[in-house]
Order: structure tokens, then C-alpha cells, then sequence
């Protein structure tokens, strides 16, 4: 359904886990919602969603099949398939630039998420998401009694996927020419010259905030490069609220890299914004 530019309660910017969980809990009071999709995800590498209660094995694409399904129920909600451009405090309430034209509304939710930043080794760009990946709890359990690698400062996987592989091997990244695909999984080259081969490899990635909105907002940032957040997902700007991996909480080092995380968060961000809007 069409909305003039200035009926939106909140503008829900994200369409992932916890943007569309957003949208649901302010539609379910009947707040005028707006929720922005640019189509790009962090999850889009993987096949499929794990640790995820009845969910668990679900591509990422079905959930938000099913979820943007789930919408179309409440007519005070609507769903618009385009990235934001710029987003500003106005009077009363933020400005957001779309690709055809501005839109305004009294609150925001931001969950823009965050990028992967990949170790430069050539190779494993084209196996991201599946044989190599960075979450155990999201990965590992399918690499079950298989022969596992953990590139770079990243012991702790080692030690939590000890029970699940039948070895691990931490490797440094300086020590790696490339990787290969293989019968296995994946077949790592090193400068010694050897070749040893893995059913999945676990890397340590860097995040980046995969939207410019909170540099544009001003808000408190943490030293993982998250927005700092409080336990109701405020940010430093009042009428700002955050969720998914984007944002946490100062008391955790980073965030949960988790579907279910992100919705929970995108939840609690929803419905915090309806009491902001009181």
C-alpha cells in the first residue's frame, strides 16, 4: 500500500532477521512502519540458517520469503525494495533519502548489519559461506568427524570444534599461498610446498558497518566497530534504535553472529521504539 512521506511512526532500515522482526513487533500495535530492503545480506553466502530453533537447515532466503509473507497481514506496514541513501535528524523526527525522493518518520531502526572482510588468500573468496566460514555454532556441526583448519588469531574455534572434528589444525595465515576446492572440502597450499586437504576451514574476518548511516547519525560507536546500543537497543541519538550484528551492548566484546540473535535484538528494538513513540 502507498503512504504519503510524513505518516511513517518509524522507518525500519534493513530487511534481514532483525529488520523484518522489527517491522512485525511495530506492526502487531498498528505503528505505521516503513521497512527498507536493499537486497543485500550477510548471510547471502550460505546455503542455509543453523542454531535457529525450528528453523535449523532453513536457506536464509525462505525465512525472509516466509517473514515478508508474514507482513503483508497488517496494513499499516509497507515493505519497499530499495537501499536508503542518506539518513538525518529533522524536526519532530529523521529525513531518509531513497532513490525516489525523501520519506520522514518519527523514529528509526537501524539493521544495516555488518560486511566480512575476508583474508587476502586467494581462494577463499569462492569458497565463503560453505567450506570456509567463521561461526562454529553456525558450521560446524557439519564437519562432524572431518579434518578441520582455523586461519589466523582465531584459537577459540579450535577449541570449541575439538569435540566435532576428528582433527584441527591452526594454520597462520602468512603461511598460506591459496586454497583450492576439493574432493574433501578444501585443499590448502602452503609455502612449504605441502597440500594438506580439509573438509571445512574456519577463518577470522574483520567487520565493517555494511551502511554509513550511524557515521552519518554521530552515534557512540564500540571498539569492535559496532553501534554501542543499550539493553532496550538505543543508540546515543534519541528516536535512533539499533539491531542485529550491527550494534551490542558495551558489556559484550562484539555481537552474537547469529539469525536468532538478530531477530531477538530486532525485537526488543521494536518494541522500545513503540514506547519511544509514546
Amino acid at each position: 500500500m502507498a503512504m504519503s512521506p510524513l505518516t511513517h511512526d518509524a522507518v525500519v532500515i534493513g530487511g534481514g532477521p532483525a529488520g523484518l522482526q522489527a517491522t512485525l513487533t511495530l506492526a502487531r500495535v498498528h505503528r505505521r512502519v516503513l521497512m527498507l530492503d536493499s537486497g543485500r545480506y550477510r548471510n547471502d553466502p550460505a546455503a542455509h540458517l543453523h542454531n535457529f530453533l525450528t528453523q535449523d537447515g532453513t536457506p536464509p532466503a525462505e525465512l525472509r520469503r516466509v517473514a515478508r509473507k508474514e507482513l503483508t497481514a497488517y496494513d499499516t506496514v509497507e515493505v519497499r525494495d530499495t537501499a536508503a541513501a542518506v539518513v538525518e535528524p529533522v524536526d519532530g523526527g529523521f529525513r531518509v533519502e531513497l532513490d525516489d525522493g525523501p520519506v520522514v518518520a518519527r523514529g528509526v531502526v537501524l539493521a544495516t548489519g555488518l560486511r566480512d572482510v575476508l583474508p587476502e588468500i586467494p581462494g577463499v573468496q569462492g569458497l565463503w559461506g560453505g567450506v570456509i566460514a567463521h561461526c562454529p555454532f553456525c558450521h560446524g556441526h557439519e564437519l562432524a568427524g572431518q579434518d578441520v583448519a582455523v586461519v589466523g588469531a582465531a584459537a577459540h574455534i579450535g577449541a570449541i570444534m575439538a569435540p566435532v572434528a576428528s582433527s584441527v589444525t591452526m594454520l597462520e595465515e602468512v603461511a598460506i599461498e591459496r586454497v583450492e576446492p576439493s574432493a574433501v572440502g578444501a585443499r590448502v597450499v602452503l609455502a612449504d610446498g605441502t597440500t594438506p586437504e580439509f573438509g571445512g576451514v574456519f577463518v577470522a574476518t574483520r567487520t565493517v558497518q555494511a551502511a554509513p548511516f550511524a557515521e552519518q547519525l554521530g552515534l557512540a560507536m564500540l571498539p569492535s566497530g559496532c553501534v554501542e546500543v543499550d539493553a532496550m537497543g538505543r543508540t546515543s541519538l534519541p528516536g535512533v534504535h539499533a539491531a542485529g550484528d550491527m550494534a551490542h551492548v558495551a558489556a559484550m566484546p562484539m555481537p552474537m553472529a547469529s539469525v536468532l540473535a538478530a531477530a531477538a535484538s530486532g525485537q526488543v528494538a521494536g518494541g522500545a521504539m513503540v514506547a519511544h513513540l509514546l
